[in-house]
């Protein structure tokens, strides 16, 4: 994310709606604009996740996704690509099933850059952490318009690579901030940190991106391509599913950065 041009992030999860599909979909992002990229890890009980990413991960859990797969489709991708960022994003207990210290290393070893970890707090992030400091992976954290700055610098002692600002206090995909209310949060945060800023959740046009580009360092999109999947996989049969067109929402959205 440089100084020239803000970056664009996109939001997919792994397996959705196939393991198929979502390889092509993964493959082929970084061509259309996807400047980093967010792998949600599926799990059955995404609590800070809206109606289409929730639908995503079931979806996925019923093709047979689970976390190794999520890993291996990393390691795919970097036979293609070895330059764009991709950042895991999930909840913690399909981390502390996998092992936590054999997640980072393999994590480390199929090319992850880093991590969002949505249901864990600052308070609870030293196991993670342990494993995590021996390597150049990242710890990105979530700030949201309720964050106070005596909670920022809590939640900044363990954070690197880019903070995620949640733009809305509800759940993802559902109502939008103002742009004003998002400078003016930023603003205050860039006065207690210099790591670049990520803004997402509600984000699903390319006015909202444009606007973002002019106040932070990326905007993510994720539940407005989750449900172009979704979409499309419900009205065609698994064989006709319609990659193409995701992908071209995708460029589209990136036009905003112009």
């Amino acid at each position: 994310m440089g100084e020239k041009r803000a970056g664009l992030g996109i939001f997919i999860t792994a397996g959705d709606p196939n393991l198929e599909i979502s390889q092509r979909i993964f493959d082929m992002l970084p061509d259309f604009g996807a400047d980093f990229i967010e792998l949600g890890m599926p799990f059955s009980d995404p609590m800070a996740d809206g109606p289409a990413i929730q639908s995503s991960s079931l979806r996925a859990l019923n093709h047979g996704m689970n976390l190794k797969k999520t890993l291996l489709m990393v390691r795919n991708f970097r036979k293609k690509d070895l330059r764009t960022p991709v950042i895991l994003m999930g909840y913690y207990n399909p981390i502390y099933q996998y092992g936590v210290e054999k997640f980072i290393t393999d994590t480390q070893n199929f090319g992850v850059d880093g991590f969002i970890i949505v249901d864990m707090p600052p308070e609870e992030d030293e196991e993670f952490v342990k494993y995590l400091k021996n390597t150049n992976m990242d710890l990105i954290k979530l700030l949201t318009p309720t964050t106070d700055e005596e909670r920022l610098t809590k939640v900044l002692e363990n954070s690197s690579g880019f903070l995620y600002y949640v733009s809305v206090t509800g759940i993802t995909g559902t109502k939008k901030a103002s742009i004003e209310d998002i400078e003016k949060s930023l603003n205050i945060i860039k006065t207690l940190t210099k790591l670049p800023i990520a803004v997402g959740f509600g984000i699903s046009t390319q006015k909202q991106i444009k606007e973002i580009s002019n106040v932070a360092n990326a905007a993510v999109v994720g539940s407005h391509i989750v449900k172009i999947i979704e979409n499309e996989f419900s009205n065609n049969k698994t064989n006709l599913f319609n990659v193409e067109k995701v992908l071209k929402e995708v460029k589209t959205l990136s036009l905003g950065l112009n």
